[in-house]
């Protein structure tokens, strides 16, 4: 690939990121589609086209484009949270489950997907992981805690003593 084409494949990355930026995905879509065959993206911009469907709720279609995406860059989380945010909304939570446990390989420290895997869990009834991982979002980020009372992820464990005692900060064993 010359000079011209990476400098034309880079310019319209930023676009199709910047449209993303504004809540714009069909307008990213539309500027990706201009490099031609999606087979031929490399895995930032199979991500951008992932990333776009999913912004449009075509969850299904995402999968492909985020799956090439993760095995291509292993190490790219954001790749790994929408491919798990598109496998819970295809109904595949086991899938979900095993995106974030492949993103906490690259990132072991990252509240977030240490967050996210706790609510898949908990859907999964998990209880014990689910509350692990939880544990550990909110000691890596403490800010956390205030997104539990709205996460209706959380819903399978409101009534348990543990998952409480953890919300209000006690240790748990």
């Amino acid at each position: 690939m010359g000079v011209v084409d990476r400098n034309r494949r880079r310019k319209i990355q930023r676009e199709a990121e910047g449209y993303l930026e504004l809540g714009l995905p069909r307008h990213a879509l539309a500027a990706l589609g201009r490099l031609g065959d999606p087979t031929s993206f490399d895995a930032h911009c199979m991500y951008l086209w992932g990333e776009s469907l999913r912004a449009l709720q075509r969850y299904e279609e995402a999968l492909l484009p985020l799956e090439q995406a993760a095995q291509a860059d292993p190490d790219n989380i954001h790749v790994w949270i929408a491919l798990g945010w598109c496998y819970k909304r295809t109904g595949r939570l086991d899938m979900a489950i095993e995106a974030l446990e492949a993103a906490l390989i690259a990132q072991p420290e990252e509240a977030l997907l240490h967050y996210n895997l706790s609510c898949y869990l908990s859907l999964a009834g998990k209880k014990q992981r689910s509350l692990e991982h939880l544990r550990t979002a909110l000691e890596i980020e403490p800010e956390y805690r205030r997104l539990i009372d709205e996460e209706p992820d959380f819903d399978p464990l409101r009534g348990d003593p543990d998952f409480q005692a953890l919300c209000q900060g006690q240790r748990v064993v």
